[in-house]
């Protein structure tokens, strides 16, 4: 399980190292994809396939169905990591997320989301402003 946030540096090749309780997790190889919110999700090999699947199963026939699963497979790519820990981002999902220097890597119990550090700050604050409003929708399905 993810779950946490952490604050971590992209070097000035695109590596960034995820932490060392999240490796464990994702040894048997990771995959990283455009997110949602302008950040990227890294997923468990293992876990990736489960999501894959089920965009594989939705219908071709609506162009949500098929913008979504264009959005979450086209844009994904296999990681390995380095000795030091370390994932190489690919220009092109730093460029989706705008990372910069500073990082935030954030556990969200099935995969970790990828934000760079003053986009993240600035997404918090306003979901914190909002909680009780979100608490309140959620309560509707049962959470």
């Amino acid at each position: 399980m993810f779950i946490g946030e952490y604050n971590h540096s992209l070097d000035d090749k695109g590596r960034l190292a995820i932490p060392a309780k999240f490796r464990i997790i994702l040894k048997k190889g990771a995959v990283v994809t455009k997110g949602l919110d302008n950040c990227l999700f890294l997923y468990s090999k293992e876990q990736f396939e489960i999501i894959a699947k089920k965009f594989a199963a939705l219908p071709l026939s609506q162009s949500k169905a098929r913008a979504f699963a264009r959005h979450m497979l086209a844009g994904a790519m296999d990681v390995e990591f380095d000795n030091q820990g370390r994932i190489t981002l690919p220009e092109y999902l730093r460029k989706f997320s705008s990372l910069k220097k500073k990082i935030i890597v954030a556990g969200l119990y099935n995969h970790l989301e990828i934000w760079d550090e003053a986009a993240w700050n600035r997404y918090k604050i306003e979901s914190e402003k909002n909680s009780n409003a979100i608490a309140e929708e959620l309560g509707d399905l049962g959470i």
